[in-house]
């Protein structure tokens, strides 16, 4: 009895099936939970990748405005580096009205001092534009009224901008004075302006002088003109333009024509680069040929005889170029012709129209024999002209072309100055050196030998350019000296006239003549 008792009184110490029960249950509870927190787990997982794929999703939109940001500050870069003198002296920049309320606009001065345009005021107040060299500097110094060109327009904003001292800028607004425009000084020679406008005399055509190691334009004329300080009472006869003499555009860089044998620095180029045994070339100019179906002549229909590759650049022989042209690839042409920026845009902020050169890898090869003499389609500027001629003249380095040396204030302090810059170099400094020897024997023998027994050498290319039937050739010549070290580029057209050796290489003779005086 006491025994049973015990045992009830220590029911633990009983094993009895009480207690396992209790333990299964706690067994299917931790299943159930395991259960419960893998369920749980996945909602974890789903919702951690749920908040991955927005994360990336922010990123993403982060990375895009960053991006955005990126591409407008890159932008705006640009356009402060490259188009804000575009934007600030566009004629409709309602800016520059606001600047001549409180801006004497300032002088135009030429590379030696003189003054090429300013502006005058009178007692009353009133501002008068006058140019004091009137119809010479017409067009590159350009003018004032009914819509500015030339360096009136391209340096508009600084003529416009005073950088004189800021107590007498502070004087002069407090007493209701104007202060005085900045002068732009241009890089333009009066004595070669002066000699190359002279010696067109009275003829159409342009005149372009640089100087080829630094793109520094000396002299700039285009002929027909007009006096800028008449431009108003005169505008509407200007327009009309009756004789169409096109007086309001500038020749030297809008004027096209026909290259004539001035083209044949680039066809000779071509030539050696695709010929390497060039020197061997020989041909047999009888006056006349035919090629690809194509008769070509010899000017006058002169008789050459034999010629080498020197000789038929410096009797400029049609011909024997024309056969040249049977062996060159035009596809190779074409690329030649826009490296040297036909087809393109010219490095230069002076208004102009782009040369062309059509021939392709799929012309017709009945257009090369024409083409490789300057004939055919082909057109070009003068300045264009001079800008090749210059590349040959500094080693194959084409240097850009600029007209303002630099801007100073009222005082003579220089406030902005310009540099020469490269362009791109464009053929080799051997190739250079074989073309000037090509254009030396032009002057020496051939049909540039009126430029012959000077003080200085000279090297250069004639071309008579035909246009029209009925109408004498235009006139050209370009060329440099002194041949061994160049210092000045001369690139000349006379319209209708005749051959370039007859009218061009005399008007050369005087700017070289001048200049080495």
């Amino acid at each position: 009895m006491r025994k049973l008792k015990r045992r009830e009184e220590n029911p633990k110490k009983q094993k009895n099936n009480k207690v396992f029960p209790f333990h299964n249950n706690r067994s299917k509870e931790n299943k159930e939970n395991q259960g419960d927190t893998s369920a749980y787990s996945e909602e974890l997982e789903e919702a951690k990748v749920k908040k991955d794929g927005k994360n990336r999703e922010i990123i993403h939109i982060t990375y895009m405005f960053v991006g955005l940001f990126v591409l407008v500050i890159g932008y705006f870069s640009y356009f402060m580096i490259s188009k804000s003198n575009e934007v600030i002296n566009n004629p409709y920049n309602k800016r520059h009205d606001l600047l001549a309320e409180h801006i004497v606009r300032g002088k135009i001065l030429s590379a030696d001092g003189k003054t090429l345009a300013e502006t005058v005021v009178d007692d009353k107040g009133n501002e008068t534009r006058l140019y004091p060299y009137r119809n010479m500097y017409s067009h590159v110094v350009g003018r004032f009224s009914k819509g500015k060109t030339g360096i009136e327009s391209i340096e508009n904003f600084h003529l416009l901008t005073s950088n004189d001292n800021a107590f007498v800028q502070i004087f002069n607004e407090l007493s209701g004075e104007k202060n005085i425009g900045d002068n732009v000084v241009a890089t333009l020679d009066t004595k070669l302006q002066e000699i190359a406008y002279d010696a067109l005399g009275n003829q159409k055509g342009a005149i372009v002088v640089m100087e080829p190691s630094s793109g520094k334009i000396l002299a700039m004329v285009s002929k027909p003109d007009y006096d800028p300080n008449e431009i108003n009472s005169n505008w509407e006869k200007l327009v009309e333009d009756k004789e169409n003499n096109s007086a309001l555009i500038n020749r030297a860089t809008q004027g096209l024509y026909p290259p004539g044998s001035i083209f044949k620095i680039l066809t000779v180029l071509e030539y050696m680069r695709e010929n390497p045994d060039y020197n061997d070339y020989k041909y047999n100019c009888t006056g006349e040929d035919v090629f690809n179906s194509v008769k070509i002549h010899c000017y006058n229909n002169e008789s050459h005889g034999t010629v080498d590759i020197k000789k038929s650049f410096s009797e400029s022989c049609n011909t024997s170029f024309a056969n040249m042209g049977t062996k060159i690839n035009m596809k190779l042409f074409r690329e030649l012709c826009d490296s040297f920026l036909f087809n393109s845009n010219l490095p230069t902020n002076l208004p102009y129209n782009p040369s062309s050169f059509t021939i392709s890898g799929s012309s017709n090869v009945n257009e090369m024999p024409q083409t490789v003499i300057g004939q055919g389609k082909t057109q070009i500027t003068p300045l264009h002209a001079a800008l090749i001629t210059s590349t040959v003249a500094n080693g194959g380095v084409m240097m850009k072309p600029y007209v303002v040396d630099h801007v100073e204030n009222v005082n003579g302090t220089v406030v902005k100055k310009y540099m020469p810059e490269i362009y791109k170099t464009l053929m080799t400094p051997e190739e250079a050196q074989i073309l000037t020897s090509f254009m030396e024997e032009t002057v020496k023998t051939g049909t540039a030998d009126a430029l012959s027994g000077k003080k200085y050498t000279s090297a250069g290319k004639t071309g008579s350019a035909e246009h029209q039937d009925g109408k004498r050739p235009h006139s050209w010549y370009v060329g440099f000296a002194p041949a061994e070290k160049p210092e000045i580029v001369v690139s000349i057209i006379v319209e209708s006239a005749g051959t370039g050796s007859a009218y061009a290489v005399p008007i050369a003779s005087k700017i070289f003549d001048a200049y080495f005086k």
